[in-house]
């Protein structure tokens, strides 16, 4: 293990980010608190006695090489990533330390793989985008589900969620990517991303017991979509979120509001990941509680993993390209979630029939 044990973690006073440098802390890493707004930092740091605090904006470049001065690794949780990641990624590469974020914007993310691969190979560094619930989660678990399987059909993703209220950083990057995008939908189809102008359909999808068969909302296309074929061959991903809980729109700006000591919501959350060849399906299946304090777990263990694979490897990679899926996973059991795998059982005679 690194005797450094300091990692800058960008955006810090945010939602997301409370959760990151709470659970950096538990786990024995010492977080320096950066973000472009000085008085949330210094609040933030009144819950964080004795941390670093190191304002940082993405237009000054000189303010985030010191923000990451000294640091093993940044883990950029502050959005829109369409406008924070290229920054951030130049500060890291220019520093020599690996780079996570918790992207959830398709574009930006196929922008972070697209003009850093080599980059980061030059600068001998790692970069995970989309280390986060939409993305990393369900790239792991569709690595975890495919195991010896060289080639897919097709890879489904099914989200329950019991609930969802978005923070003011899920309405801000959802916003900048349909603004990317015009208004269209996106799609991964026949080896590639397409978009769409139609409306998403409408479908039932049958989750394990005890949700059962739910009304979800079909391509509902998210990080995953960019991250698994960059190491998953497929023809299709076909993406499903239950219906009801879905209001991106929602007018109150409210965070999602606390239920216990450590600030996670009620909210619950179940993800099914069904890989298909020819007959034969493996699917693989997580639960827990508040997608965005389970980001924490999922993004600081892969920093901490990343760390510690320091010049072994580099590039931009995928949660499940770079680490192994099943472990990684494991990792955070039981404390933060509960996984099931199963492997290979035919379709024809499988309970589960989805429409």
């Amino acid at each position: 293990m690194t005797s450094n044990q300091r990692v800058t973690v960008f955006g810090a006073y945010g939602h997301t980010g409370r959760f990151v440098v709470s659970e950096l802390r538990q786990r024995g890493w010492t977080p320096v608190l950066s973000g472009r707004d000085p008085d949330k930092l210094n609040a933030l740091g009144d819950v964080h006695p004795g941390l670093d605090l190191r304002p940082a904006r993405v237009d000054d470049s000189a303010s985030l090489e010191r923000a990451l001065a000294g640091s093993a690794a940044v883990i950029n949780c502050a959005g829109p990533f369409a406008r924070t990641s290229v920054p951030v990624i130049e500060a890291a590469l220019r520093a020599e330390i690996p780079y996570l974020d918790v992207a959830a914007e398709i574009e930006a993310i196929a922008d972070t793989f697209e003009q850093y691969a080599n980059r980061a190979c030059e600068a001998g560094i790692v970069i995970v985008p989309a280390m986060a619930f939409y993305g990393g989660l369900s790239d792991l678990l569709a690595t975890a589900a495919m195991g010896d399987w060289t080639i897919a059909d097709e890879i489904c993703i099914a989200y329950a969620l019991s609930s969802w209220k978005p923070t003011l950083g899920t309405r801000a990057t959802s916003q900048v990517s349909r603004q990317r995008r015009s208004g269209q939908r996106i799609v991964f189809s026949n080896h590639r991303l397409q978009f769409r102008t139609d409306d998403a359909p409408i479908v039932n999808w049958t989750f394990p017991p005890p949700i059962g068969t739910q009304v979800v909302v079909g391509e509902f296309t998210t990080a995953d979509s960019v991250t698994i074929p960059r190491h998953l061959r497929t023809h299709e991903i076909r993406t499903y979120i239950t219906l009801n809980p879905l209001n991106l729109d929602d007018p109150d700006p409210s965070p999602p509001p606390a239920t216990d000591k450590t600030g996670r919501s009620a909210q619950t959350f179940l993800v099914e990941v069904v890989a298909r060849a020819g007959s034969e399906e493996r699917r693989a299946v997580a639960t827990g509680r508040d997608i965005y304090a389970f980001t924490a777990p999922l993004v600081v263990e892969a920093a901490q993993r990343v760390v510690n694979m320091r010049d072994k490897t580099a590039g931009v990679f995928a949660a499940g390209e770079i680490f192994d899926a099943r472990d990684f996973l494991k990792s955070l059991c039981p404390a933060h979630l509960s996984i099931e795998i199963q492997g290979s059982y035919s379709i024809r005679d499988a309970a589960r029939r989805n429409t």
